[in-house]
C-alpha cells in the first residue's frame, strides 16, 4: 500500500485490519451459536446506517455499517421471559431462543468470540513464519545507549551474552525477560569477547519493576519453518504476546510503567498506515498482535464484554440461579462507565502522540 497517500493508505488499513478482526470475533459467536442450537437473528460488522443488508436461508440479518469501529451478534431469545413482552415472546422459536440454554452452553458461544481471535492469530503467525520466516534474534550487543546501565557496566557492541546470573540465554527476549523484572538489583553478565568470557555486573535503571539494561540487539534473521513446525510456532508467539501484553496492561495498574502506550482507534489507525506502508507482512503481523489485544480486552471482567459475561455466568454456575436483574443492571452501567472513560482517556493519548494537543495549544498561545 506504499503507493498510496498517507490518508488513504492509513484509512484502508485501519478499516481492513478492524474489519477482518471485528468478523472473526463475531463470526466465533455465531458459529457457536449455531453449534449450541441457538438461532442467530442478525450478525453486523460495523455500526450506524448499513451499507449493505441481506437475509439468509435461515432467516439472520447480516449488516455491514459505515462506521467500522465494531459489530455485534443478536442472539435469538438474548432476554429472558420476565425481561420480554408477551408479543416477543409469541415470536420465540422453542428450543431455539439463548436465554433457555444452559450456562455451560451461554458460556461457549460467549467465550467463542475471543478464542476466534486467539485463533486467527496463532493461524497469521503460522503464515509468517511458513513465508517470511520467524525472527531469529541472537544476544549478539548491537548499540549500547551511553551513560546506561550497559555502559557503565563495560558492554561494548559486539560483545555476545552468554548468561545472566548463571543462566544461559541464547536469544534477545531471554535478555529482556530476566532484565525487566530487576530494576535496581545487580546483574552478573556473562559475555563472550574476542573468544573469551567475561562476567561484567550491571544494575538495571528504571522505576518499579520495569528495568533497563540500555542495550540493542543486532538485527534479527529469519527462518522458514515447515508448516507443522510454523503452526506451533505461531501458538507460541501468541502465548508469548498474550503474557507480554498482560504483563505491560498489570504494570500500568500498578504504575510501574507510564500508560502513553495505551492508544484507541486513532492510535490504531496511524500503526495500521506505517504497517501497511512497510509491506504486507508487517501489516500481517500488526493485524496478529491487535487480534490478540482484542481478544484479551474481551475477556477482562467488565460487565458488558464478553469477561463480564462469563463471570456473571460464573455466579449463576455457583449460586444455582442468575444474579437479580438489579445486580447486572449495575453492572452493566458501571461497565458501560468505564469503557467510555477508557475510550476518553485512550483518545486523548492518541491525540497527545499524533501532536494535535500540541498544534492546538499553539493556536492559543
Amino acid at each position: 500500500m506504499d503507493f498510496l497517500p498517507d490518508p488513504f493508505r492509513t484509512i484502508l488499513a485501519f478499516v481492513v485490519v478492524l474489519g477482518v478482526l471485528v468478523f472473526i470475533h463475531e463470526l466465533g459467536h455465531y458459529l457457536a451459536a449455531r453449534w449450541r442450537g441457538v438461532h442467530v437473528e442478525r450478525f453486523a460488522v460495523g455500526f450506524g446506517r448499513p451499507l449493505a443488508s441481506w437475509v439468509d436461508k435461515r432467516g439472520t440479518q447480516w449488516r455491514i455499517g459505515w462506521i467500522p469501529l465494531g459489530g455485534y451478534v443478536k442472539m435469538h431469545g438474548q432476554e429472558t421471559a420476565e425481561e420480554a413482552s408477551a408479543e416477543v415472546q409469541a415470536g420465540w422459536r422453542e428450543g431455539e431462543t439463548f436465554h433457555e440454554k444452559s450456562v455451560g452452553d451461554r458460556a461457549i458461544v460467549v467465550a467463542a468470540g475471543p478464542i476466534a481471535n486467539f485463533a486467527l492469530a496463532a493461524v497469521l503467525f503460522g503464515i509468517l513464519f511458513a513465508t517470511v520466516g520467524e525472527p531469529r534474534s541472537t544476544t549478539m550487543v548491537g548499540t549500547v545507549r551511553e551513560n546506561s546501565a550497559a555502559a557503565r557496566a563495560g558492554l561494548a557492541p559486539g560483545d555476545q551474552i552468554i548468561a545472566l546470573d548463571g543462566n544461559p540465554v541464547s536469544r534477545f527476549e531471554q535478555v529482556q525477560r530476566h532484565i525487566q523484572p530487576r530494576a535496581g538489583t545487580p546483574v552478573a553478565i556473562t559475555v563472550l569477547r574476542d573468544g573469551q568470557e567475561r562476567v561484567l555486573t550491571a544494575t538495571p535503571e528504571g522505576s518499579g519493576s520495569v528495568g533497563i539494561l540500555g542495550v540493542g540487539a543486532t538485527p534479527s534473521e529469519f527462518e522458514r519453518l515447515d508448516p507443522l513446525s510454523a503452526a506451533w510456532a505461531g501458538v507460541a508467539q501468541t502465548w508469548d504476546v498474550s503474557v507480554q501484553t498482560l504483563s505491560a496492561v498489570w504494570q500500568m495498574i500498578t504504575g510501574a510503567r507510564g500508560t502513553d502506550d495505551l492508544g484507541g482507534p486513532l492510535g490504531i489507525g496511524k500503526i495500521a498506515g506505517d504497517a501497511a506502508a512497510l509491506g504486507v507482512a508487517s501489516l500481517i503481523s500488526f493485524m496478529a498482535v491487535l487480534s490478540v489485544n482484542l481478544a484479551l480486552i474481551n475477556l477482562f471482567p467488565i460487565p458488558i464484554l464478553d469477561g463480564g459475561h462469563l463471570v456473571f455466568y460464573a455466579a449463576e454456575a455457583i449460586r444455582g440461579r442468575p444474579l437479580p436483574p438489579r445486580a447486572q443492571e449495575f453492572g452493566y452501567r458501571a461497565g458501560f462507565a468505564l469503557l467510555i472513560t477508557l475510550f476518553v482517556f485512550a483518545t486523548w493519548n492518541d491525540l497527545t502522540n499524533l501532536g494535535v494537543v500540541r498544534w492546538a495549544a499553539g493556536l492559543f498561545g
